[in-house]
């Protein structure tokens, strides 16, 4: 596939489902029979949801195919992805929509319980989602179990693909095929905690990444490359423009961002830095809303 016949510069696929957020003053949320919160709200996204919006709002091609259920929960995420202006393609599962409740306490941090849904044998069908796997620059498989199965036809296509382990702690076997079959891998360094530094290294060792990128909230950010040396770089992190409101979807603006940068081609450094600002920007609105646009994430970059 030459890339000036692609139609999209980034296909997501699987991770999207609705948020519903309870803010709350503290967390751990001391126990009690019934607790005073402010007015709960839904926001469909979820990680590849969050991604998709998020790219798609940087000026890149992008659309998202997901297993989603014909239900209540279903129309939010189809209209929260056409709010957004990224095309969409689902195939019906019987099994519903995935959610999450996410606690949220006053400086932003949050807590989340995800319902996952799916079925193991749940798959998404070859004909469905090769003619557009045939036709985009880059590939992004948020870790449901559906999506792995579709890791020989992205070798064979030898299409770029990467993936989010989010807080995989480097044990889990769900996470394993994952880590180990992508070319750009991202993860959050809560999960391994010390141990972050030897899991990115043993990714690389074991697996095809070229790098491998650790994201740590306040703290910045990661970056371990092939042919890097064995201590990753770190890359600060950026202060938001306006008060931290939600910290959900910073994760998934800062993939966003270093997937912008990367289809244009900057260092893998440079896509940390483009990361954080998306990141930060994130975090200034509820529910993954602060999306941040390609002019912005630039000049504050260069700031």
């Amino acid at each position: 596939m030459s890339q000036h016949n692609a139609r999209y510069d980034v296909l997501v696929i699987g991770g999207s489902g609705v948020d519903t957020v309870v803010r709350v003053d503290t967390l751990p949320v001391p126990l009690a029979d019934s607790v005073h919160v402010g007015p709960i709200e839904e926001w469909a996204g979820h990680t590849g949801g969050n991604v998709a919006l998020g790219t798609r709002a940087l000026g890149l091609e992008v659309a998202l195919l997901d297993c989603i259920g014909d239900d209540g929960t279903g129309a939010l995420v189809r209209k929260r992805m056409a709010e957004g202006d990224v095309e969409f393609a689902p195939v019906i599962s019987p099994a519903g929509t995935r959610r999450a409740v996410n606690l949220v306490d006053a400086t932003g941090r949050r807590m989340s319980f995800y319902d996952a849904r799916d079925p193991a044998d749940l798959r998404m069908p070859r004909d469905f989602y090769l003619p557009r796997l045939r036709r985009t620059r880059h590939a992004h498989l948020s870790i449901m179990n559906f999506t792995r199965f579709l890791y020989d036809d992205i070798e064979a296509l030898g299409v770029p693909v990467s993936t989010d382990l989010h807080d995989w702690d480097g044990l889990a076997e769900h996470h394993r095929e994952f880590a180990l079959r992508s070319d750009l891998v991202f993860l959050s360094a809560e999960g391994a905690g010390e141990g972050t530094p030897e899991l990115m290294r043993e990714i690389l060792r074991e697996g095809r990444a070229e790098a491998v990128v650790a994201t740590a909230g306040a703290s910045g950010s990661y970056v371990l490359t092939r042919n890097g040396g064995r201590t990753p770089r770190h890359i600060p992190a950026v202060a938001p423009s306006a008060p931290v409101v939600d910290s959900n979807g910073a994760g998934d603006a800062f993939v966003s961002g270093f997937l912008y940068g990367r289809l244009a081609g900057r260092d893998v450094l440079d896509c940390a830095r483009l990361g954080a600002v998306a990141g930060a920007h994130a975090c200034t609105a509820p529910g993954s809303t602060a999306l941040i646009t390609a002019e912005a994430l630039l000049a504050a970059s260069q700031g």
